[in-house]
């Protein structure tokens, strides 16, 4: 007994139903469940059936005349969007080398229409303290929002610097801290870009957003860094990016592209250029050079 070899796995025999050697799986991870448990993968018949049609792209069963028609109609206001236009592609750009694959693909942008009384949780009792102490609150609120249990408030842009000032100070609100300044390009739209601010009440442990939204042909909003200093370098980012001109920062500069740079590439007509990079020897074409996947 203390000779006998046990068999090595490799040496077993395979069974009736094994993988041919260099057979492999169908990579697709969408299966349904057929017969007695038996996966069926799109593309592949089973076992004694006819094969299947050919597995469409979800997009395919999109009427694309149908679309660009609802891109006619999407909200020329900007601020709350009250409409959900269709986008086209993965970055909006066109014939400039988009590689990811999903240069066809057609979506619509989710959007939250304005909210309605009661808001839930804390929601009312901030904008009800806004509105009580701030005497423009009416000509300054374009709309509010309440979307995944997140309160906005859209903020006409010659408002902001004041709406932060009362955000910060009134005893009734206290939201001491701006976490964090980001924009955003919803192109398509007359006001495109979109300034979000995100404010902390460390007092009540509350949170709030105020968005504005501006034109490329306006990008003006007064900038909150009197207010909120942690907004300095934030403002300077979405300036580099976006292209927003944010008045009264006190370095408004570029913080990631060369100072010398053209143009903002956050922005979704950007094109994707770019250099040419060496890597293990091989040298790879920037984006726009590169092949087009349909």
């Amino acid at each position: 007994m203390a000779d006998e070899k046990l068999p090595h796995p490799a040496e077993d025999k395979p069974s009736a139903d094994a993988k041919p050697a260099g057979e492999r799986m169908p990579q697709s991870t969408d299966v349904s469940e057929g017969p007695a448990d038996e996966k069926v993968y799109p593309g592949h018949a089973a076992a004694g059936e006819p094969d299947p049609l050919p597995v469409k792209h979800p997009t395919d069963s999109i009427d694309r005349l149908q679309a660009t028609d609802d891109l006619d109609e999407m909200v020329s206001g900007g601020g709350a969007p009250t409409s959900n236009p269709v986008q086209h592609g993965m970055f909006g750009v066109i014939g400039s080398g988009d590689t990811s694959g999903m240069g066809g693909l057609v979506r619509r942008r989710p959007t939250a229409a304005p909210a309605e009384r009661p808001y839930g949780s804390y929601f009312d009792e901030t904008v009800d303290a806004l509105a009580a102490a701030f005497p423009q609150f009416d000509a300054a609120v374009e709309a509010v929002t309440v979307d995944r249990d997140e309160l906005t408030i859209h903020i006409r842009p010659e408002f902001i610097a004041q709406v932060c000032q009362t955000m910060r100070d009134d005893p009734a609100l206290r939201y001491e801290f701006c976490s964090d300044v980001s924009g955003t390009d919803y192109l398509g739209e007359a006001r495109r870009l979109h300034v979000t601010y995100h404010l902390l009440s460390m007092t009540f442990r509350r949170r709030v957003r105020l968005e504005v939204a501006v034109s490329v042909d306006d990008p003006h909003v007064p900038s909150v860094t009197k207010v909120y200093p942690t907004a300095d370098w934030q403002e300077r980012e979405t300036y580099d990016m976006y292209g927003v001109i944010f008045d009264g920062h006190p370095n408004l500069t570029r913080i990631l592209m060369p100072d010398d740079w053209e143009g903002h590439p956050q922005r979704k007509d950007y094109p994707l250029g770019g250099v040419p990079v060496e890597y293990k020897g091989a040298e790879i074409p920037p984006p726009d050079e590169r092949r087009q996947y349909k």
